[in-house]
């Protein structure tokens, strides 16, 4: 199984289609009035369907973002950044990761997350084209009850890969996955783990956890579909999961 794609309602296919094709480095499929972007290889796609209306991200609702993983975040800021698209500056925030954050043209998040630690990057030519060895990490979605969603990924054969602790921020991290892969240290906390998990080329979900948070439904996130589900599974929010 694999988790396939994020399906997300927005106002103009076409032209934030072609946003991620000539910014990220995405492929473009045409599925009728849709269109199916992405890497190629077994991370998810963005399937921008259309009826959106104009989206406004609210830390209170249940989808937050997508997250690109990536070998030189550097190289990444600076190709966006001479393109024209407004990117936060790189930085390693805690123990989690190298980031950096944008919005595309309809608002929706996006993280770009390096392989490596802030200083851990392996010395290589730069590569001409940033965005040809990416792939979609993590689909992040909000919860305020991480047993009820931890018992459906389970019970979906999603493995649990990694938790990751951001008390300072208010809320923890749980990555999931349909994998047989181990990460390297059997507790699951362990910060030797993460830079392990960013190279990972499947898509992982990700939940923010916001202890006893009361999270309301994204009108604009329409699911998530999964290769190899036999039937539309129902989330702890109501959210469907679909085959592919």
């Amino acid at each position: 199984m694999r988790i396939a794609a994020l399906r997300l309602r927005v106002a103009d296919p076409a032209r934030l289609a072609d946003f991620y094709r000539a910014n990220l480095g995405m492929v473009v499929r045409a599925e009728g009035d849709a269109r199916r972007v992405g890497y190629p290889g077994p991370s998810a796609d963005l399937l921008l369907l259309p009826g959106g209306c104009g989206y406004a991200h609210d830390r209170g609702q249940r989808y937050w973002k997508i997250g690109i993983t990536l070998p030189d975040l550097d190289l990444a800021a600076e190709w966006l950044r001479r393109a024209g698209v407004n990117v936060s500056r790189p930085a390693q925030f805690r123990d989690i990761g190298y980031m950096c954050h944008l919005s595309d043209p309809e608002g929706f998040s996006i993280e770009l997350l390096q392989h490596d630690f802030e200083g851990n990057r392996p010395e290589k030519q730069p590569d001409a084209k940033p965005f040809g060895q990416a792939a979609v990490g993590q689909i992040t979605l909000r919860t305020g009850d991480i047993s009820a969603e931890d018992a459906f990924c389970r019970d979906l054969g999603l493995r649990l890969l990694s938790m990751q602790d951001v008390a300072s921020h208010g809320f923890d991290l749980h990555f999931y996955a349909f994998t047989t892969e181990v990460p390297p240290d059997p507790d699951l906390w362990a910060v030797a783990n993460r830079e392990w998990l960013w190279k990972r080329p499947y898509t992982t979900l990700e939940y923010q956890h916001i202890p006893d948070a009361r999270i309301v439904p994204a009108p604009d996130f329409l699911g998530i579909e999964v290769e190899g589900l036999a039937a539309t599974e129902t989330d702890p929010m109501g959210d469907p999961f679909l085959p592919a």
